[in-house]
């Protein structure tokens, strides 16, 4: 345990171009690139389908399809790719995405398709168009689900882009594959311990994100049923007795009933 905290205070540890500082700043920098691009494909692609009650059988499968394949085996089929793949950036960003696409694509889609028919149909009967429905009914109503999705990808990349350090990429997965050339036991601690907490963090981080965006859907959710309600009530004042109803009451007083 001693050994693990000298090498973690040690400020050589964290200099150089091979220090823990730059390795943390490329894997922070690895994964979020690799998901940004698979929120550029995945969520607009996601929303389209959802919104045409289509692709459910392609949404499923592909995130089937995701946790089956192995992300080592997509990083080294790019790495063995010729140019412009290979070792470098490009192809660990895109195997990356790759595996990050699956469940924003999922839970963007199922997002759409629970989303309250009843809102749907009440912005259908207001004339809005196709886009409108989709930007101000459904991706609202779809927003806590898919940043459950985004939650998922990102801690799910975070921890994944570990592995690019066994085919030479730059991340602390490299500190972690180092320790284990070297036998140095608390380097290895070190890296593991580093990846789990940046992995903790994005978890909790998101988490916050995700129960604000929960209630903030909610509130709307409220908001639109008071507006309905008052519209209902207000149409039914409009609309006022039926013809002929007080003329009807008033023949049904004057009859009365026959005294004892």
């Amino acid at each position: 345990m001693s050994a693990v905290v000298d090498y973690l205070v040690d400020p050589e540890s964290w200099s150089g171009p091979r220090g823990l500082g730059n390795r943390l700043v490329e894997h922070v920098g690895i994964s979020a690139l690799a998901l940004l691009l698979a929120v550029v494909v995945a969520v607009p692609v996601g929303l389209w389908l959802g919104h045409l009650g289509r692709g459910g059988f392609v949404a499923l499968n592909i995130g089937g399809f995701g946790r089956a394949v192995p992300t080592f085996a997509l990083l080294v089929v790019f790495v063995l790719l010729p140019a412009p793949f290979g070792a470098n950036l490009q192809s660990f960003v895109l195997a990356l995405a790759l595996f990050t696409v699956p469940p924003l694509l999922t839970n963007t889609w199922t997002g759409v398709r629970e989303a309250d028919r009843a809102a749907v149909d009440a912005g259908r009967g207001l004339g809005m168009s196709g886009w409108q429905l989709l930007r101000r009914v459904e991706l609202p109503l779809a927003t806590p689900l898919m940043m459950s999705g985004l939650r998922l990808a990102a801690v799910q990349v975070v921890a994944t882009t570990t592995v690019i350090g066994l085919v030479g990429g730059g991340s602390l997965g490299r500190i972690i594959n180092q320790g284990f050339v070297r036998q140095d036991q608390a380097q290895v601690v070190v890296g593991a311990v580093l990846v789990a907490l940046l992995a903790l963090a994005t978890e909790l981080g998101l988490g916050v994100v995700e129960r604000r965006a929960a209630r903030r859907s909610s509130g709307r959710s409220r908001s639109q049923e008071q507006d309905d309600e008052v519209e209902d009530e207000q149409g039914g004042r409009a609309s006022g007795p039926r013809p002929g109803a007080e003329a009807e009451r008033g023949s049904e007083r004057a009859v009365g009933f026959p005294s004892a």
